[in-house]
C-alpha cells in the first residue's frame, strides 16, 4: 500500500501520534491477548452447553439425556452452533430473572400508569419485533414506551450514505407535517443531525433553545426534545427523536437508559440485511478489481460490546503497491492497525475511517498527507483519498498525488479561471486533442468532434474572415506563429469573442507536422473596452459642454456684473462696490448688486443670491434684477417691492428661490429704510465701532406665493458706512453663521482711510472657504450732505 491518508498539510513532516493513537495500539494488543484468552477459554465451553441443558432440564421438566437431544434439535433448526443457542438460553434465563426483579421497583418518575421500566421495555420490545415496518415501530415505541413518559410524539430518522436523511417512521406528528419532513438533505442543519454528527444523545429544554430546525413547526417550537442516535454494531444507521408536550425538565438516570435502550431497538430496525457468513469474495471487492487507483475493502472488527476497535483487510485491488514491499496476500486478511500503525495519528486515516463507518458520510480529500513505516522508519508522502462505507464494509481508495499530478491540476485551474483550452493538431494523420475547456469554450459537447484549424473561417463570423485567412497564412503557410481576436460562431447561435494563438510544428524535413496552441475567452474584456471608449467619448463631450456652458454663463454676468466698479458719488453718497465671480469656473452663480438713483431722488441699493450655480442661476438673476428695477420705479419702500419681487420669482420664473437685501436712502432726512428676504443684515460702522443692524423678518424669494416683508430704518450721521454683502464674503464650512457675521464685524471695525481700502481689506482678509460669488456694497454718508 503506496501511503496512508491523515489530514490534510503543506508540510511534509507526519503529525506525531496522539494519546488516541497510542491508546489504539495499546487495545490492538489488548485484543490479540484476549483473543489467546478466548482460545484457552474454548475449552470452557462445554461448562454453557451443561448450563443451557440444565436450564431445559427445569423448564421441560425431562431428563438431561432428553434436554441435550432437544438442545441440539432447536440447534439445527436455529442454524447457528450449539455453544451460541447454549449461551442465548443462559442469556435469557438471566434477563428474565432480572425482569422479575425489576417488576417489584416502583414506575419511572412522571408516568401516568404504575407499569415498572422493565415492563415497559418487554412491551415495545415486543411490539417493535412485531412490527411490519418502521412507521409500525414508532407508533409501537410512542404508544407502549414513550406515552408513558409523557412524551407526544416520535420519529425515528434513517441516515444515508450521502449524509441525507430520510423520515422512515413517525407518530404523534400531523400527516401533512410528517410529509414535509420526508427528507432532508445533506446541507440542512437539523436537531436530529447534530446529534448524529456529535454522535451523542442530545437532551433540549425546548427545540427553541437549540435554534435548530425539525419536525412538528412552529407548534412546537417550546415542546422539549430529545435525539438519540440509533446504532448497532458500531454503525449509526439514524436517529430516535422524541418530542414532549412543553418544556423538559431533567430526567433521571434511569429514563436516560430506558430512550438510549429504545433507540437500540430502532436500529435493529433500520439495518437492511442482518450479516451473513462471509463469502470469499464480496461483490465489492470484485466491483473494486475494475478500478484504475489503488483501492482497499475493509471490514469492521468489533469488541463484545459493540464498540469498533479496527478493521480488517478484505481485498486489495491488482494496483495495490505496499511500499514495505510486502505482498497483497500476506495483507489480505490482516488487520489494519497491525499492517499500518500508523494510521492512528490524531486526524490520521483510520479516524476518518471511524467516522465513515459510523454515519455512512463519505469522505474525500484532495491532497492529503499520509504516513507509512518503511523498515521501521515513517515514510510520509501525499495522496488523494476517498472513503464510503457500502454495507457492512468501507471502500478506500488513493491516488499517488506526485509532481507531475500537481502541476496539471495547477495548469488546468490556470485555464479554467483564464477561460483557456489549448489544442494539438496532426496535421499528416488529422488527429486532433482539445482539453476539456475548450470544448465548453466552443459550445460544444465532449463527444462532438473537434474542429481543425483549417475549418476556422467557417466557425468565424463574416465580418472577421478577412482577420482568420491572415492567421491561418502566417501559421500554414509562413509556419510562423500567430495570433489574432475574432467572433466565433458557436452551434448554439451565440458570438465570442475568441483569442487564438498558435505555433508550427516541424519535423526533421522542415516540414509542418503539426500545430499547437490556444484559445482564451476574451469577450468580456472586450464589451469591457467597448464599455469604456463609450465612456470616454461621453465623458469627453461631457467636459466640451460643461466648458462652453461655463464661457457662456461667465461672459453673461460679466456682462450684466462686471467684477468691479469705480466709486460712486451721488445725493452725498459715496458709494463703493466690490465684486468678486467663483474661483472655478462651474461654480459660477448668480450674485447681483444694483444701485439706481430713481426719479423720487431717492436711492435704491440692492444686493442679492440666486441658490444654485450655472447658467440658470445667471440668468434668473437678470430677471430678478431687471424685475426690481422696473418695480422700484413705482415709488414703493423696501418691504413691498420685496413682497412683489417674490411673486415674480414663484409664479414667473422655474422655481427659482433667492436672497435679497433692497434699502431705500431718502437724501432728504438721511433715513436708510430696508428690508430682507432671508438675507444676513448690513452692518454699520459709527464711529469706530461696528455692528449688525437688528434683523427683520423676511422669507426667502420664490418659497411661497404671497409673503409680507418688516422694514426697518436707520438714521446715517455724517461719516457713517453701510456695508451690504452676500454670503459668499463670510460663509464658512465649519462654522455657523453668527460666528462668521461676528468676525465680518470685528474686521470692519478697523480703521481705513477711504471706503475703497476698507471693502479691499474686507475682501482680502475674507475667511469664507465656499468658493462662492462675492458682492459687497460699501455706502459712506459725506460729512457735509446734501440738506
Amino acid at each position: 500500500m503506496p501511503a496512508r491518508p491523515g489530514e490534510p498539510t503543506d508540510t511534509a513532516a507526519a503529525p506525531p501520534a496522539s494519546e488516541d493513537g497510542l491508546d489504539r495500539l495499546a487495545a490492538t494488543v489488548a485484543r490479540l491477548r484476549r483473543q489467546v484468552d478466548e482460545a484457552q477459554a474454548a475449552a470452557g465451553g462445554r461448562a454453557l452447553i451443561d448450563m443451557a441443558r440444565g436450564v431445559l432440564v427445569e423448564r421441560l421438566h425431562c431428563g438431561p439425556h432428553a434436554a441435550g437431544r432437544q438442545l441440539d434439535a432447536l440447534a439445527d433448526s436455529a442454524g447457528v452452533s450449539l455453544l451460541e443457542l447454549a449461551a442465548d438460553i443462559v442469556n435469557q434465563t438471566a434477563q428474565d430473572e432480572l425482569s422479575e426483579i425489576a417488576d417489584t421497583l416502583p414506575a419511572a418518575p412522571g408516568s401516568r400508569a404504575p407499569a415498572p421500566e422493565a415492563t415497559r421495555l418487554r412491551t415495545a420490545e415486543s411490539g417493535v419485533l412485531a412490527a411490519q415496518d418502521t412507521q409500525a415501530v414508532a407508533e409501537s415505541l410512542l404508544q407502549y414506551a414513550l406515552a408513558p413518559l409523557d412524551a407526544t410524539a416520535v420519529a425515528v430518522w434513517a441516515a444515508a450514505p450521502d449524509g441525507s436523511l430520510r423520515l422512515a417512521g413517525s407518530a404523534g406528528f400531523p400527516e401533512a407535517e410528517a410529509g414535509r419532513w420526508h427528507y432532508v438533505p445533506p446541507s440542512v442543519a437539523t436537531f436530529a443531525r447534530r446529534a448524529l454528527n456529535d454522535r451523542r444523545t442530545l437532551w433540549a429544554r425546548t427545540l427553541a433553545e437549540t435554534r435548530l430546525p425539525s419536525i412538528g413547526g412552529r407548534a412546537t417550537q417550546e415542546a422539549g426534545r430529545v435525539a438519540v442516535p440509533a446504532g448497532t454494531g458500531g454503525r449509526l444507521l439514524g436517529v430516535l427523536e422524541i418530542s414532549w408536550p412543553g418544556p423538559l425538565t431533567p430526567q433521571s438516570p434511569q429514563i436516560e437508559r430506558q430512550v438510549e435502550a429504545l433507540a437500540e431497538l430502532c436500529a435493529h430496525t433500520l439495518d437492511g440485511h442482518q450479516p451473513t457468513a462471509a463469502a470469499p469474495l464480496s461483490p465489492l471487492a470484485e466491483l473494486v478489481e475494475g478500478l484504475w487507483d489503488p483501492a482497499m475493502v475493509l471490514r469492521p472488527v468489533l469488541d463484545a460490546d459493540g464498540t469498533l476497535s479496527d478493521f480488517r483487510i478484505h481485498h486489495l485491488n491488482s494496483h495495490v503497491a505496499d511500499l514495505a514491499g510486502r505482498q497483497r496476500s500476506s495483507l489480505s486478511g490482516s488487520s489494519l492497525l497491525e499492517a499500518y500503525p500508523m494510521t492512528v495519528q490524531s486526524g490520521g486515516v483510520f479516524e476518518k475511517l471511524e467516522h465513515v463507518y459510523a454515519t455512512g458520510e463519505p469522505f474525500r480529500a484532495r491532497r492529503m498527507a499520509t504516513t507509512t513505516l518503511v523498515d521501521q522508519v515513517p515514510l510520509t508522502t501525499y495522496a488523494r483519498v476517498s472513503i464510503t462505507r457500502h454495507g457492512d464494509e468501507v471502500l478506500l481508495t488513493w491516488r499517488a498525488d506526485d509532481e507531475a499530478t500537481r502541476l496539471a491540476d495547477l495548469l488546468q485551474h490556470a485555464q479554467r479561471l483564464g477561460r483557456i483550452g489549448g489544442f494539438e493538431e496532426n496535421l499528416r494523420s488529422g488527429e486532433i486533442i482539445w482539453n476539456s475547456q475548450l470544448f465548453d469554450l466552443c459550445g460544444l459537447l465532449p463527444t462532438d468532434p473537434p474542429i481543425p484549424v483549417t475549418q476556422l473561417p467557417q466557425h468565424t463570423h463574416p465580418d472577421d474572415a478577412a482577420t482568420i485567412g491572415r492567421f491561418l497564412r502566417t501559421l500554414l503557410h509562413h509556419r510562423r506563429p500567430a495570433s489574432t481576436a475574432f467572433r466565433m460562431q458557436r452551434p448554439d447561435g451565440s458570438a465570442r469573442y475568441i483569442r487564438v494563438v498558435a505555433e508550427p510544428v516541424l519535423g526533421e524535413d522542415d516540414e509542418l507536422t503539426a500545430v499547437r496552441g490556444a484559445y482564451q475567452d476574451v469577450s468580456s474584456q472586450h464589451w469591457t473596452e467597448v464599455a469604456l471608449a463609450a465612456t470616454r467619448d461621453q465623458l469627453a463631450h461631457s467636459e466640451r459642454q460643461a466648458a462652453e456652458q461655463n464661457r457662456l454663463t461667465l461672459q453673461l454676468q460679466h456682462a450684466i456684473m462686471p467684477p468691479t466698479t469705480g466709486p460712486i458719488h451721488t445725493l452725498g453718497l459715496h458709494v463703493a462696490v466690490r465684486y468678486r465671480p467663483a474661483e472655478k469656473d462651474h461654480m459660477v452663480g448668480g450674485d447681483w448688486y444694483d444701485i439706481v438713483t430713481l426719479p423720487s431722488k431717492q436711492v435704491m441699493l440692492s444686493v442679492g443670491d440666486i441658490a444654485g450655480h450655472g447658467i440658470e442661476a445667471a440668468t434668473s438673476m437678470v430677471v430678478l434684477r431687471n424685475a426690481l428695477r422696473g418695480l422700484a420705479a413705482t415709488g414703493a419702500g423696501p418691504g413691498p417691492l420685496l413682497g412683489w419681487l417674490n411673486t415674480v420669482a414663484h409664479f414667473l420664473t422655474d422655481n427659482v428661490t433667492a436672497t435679497a437685501v433692497v434699502a431705500l436712502y431718502d437724501p432728504a432726512t438721511r433715513v436708510l429704510r430696508w428690508a430682507r428676504a432671508g438675507h444676513l443684515p448690513p452692518v454699520l460702522v459709527r464711529q469706530g465701532q461696528a455692528q449688525a443692524l437688528p434683523m427683520v423678518k423676511g422669507i426667502l424669494l420664490g418659497a411661497v406665493g404671497e409673503a409680507r416683508y418688516q422694514e426697518g430704518e436707520v438714521q446715517l450721521e455724517p461719516d457713517d458706512t453701510l456695508l451690504i454683502y452676500t454670503d459668499g464674503l463670510i460663509e464658512q464650512r465649519d462654522r455657523s453663521v453668527q460666528s462668521s457675521l461676528d468676525l465680518l464685524v470685528a474686521a470692519a471695525q478697523r480703521s481705513a482711510s477711504t471706503l475703497d481700502d476698507r471693502l479691499d481689506y474686507l475682501l482680502t482678509h475674507s475667511s469664507a472657504d465656499t468658493d462662492d460669488d462675492t458682492c459687497v456694497i460699501g455706502v459712506q454718508l459725506a460729512p457735509d450732505p446734501l440738506p
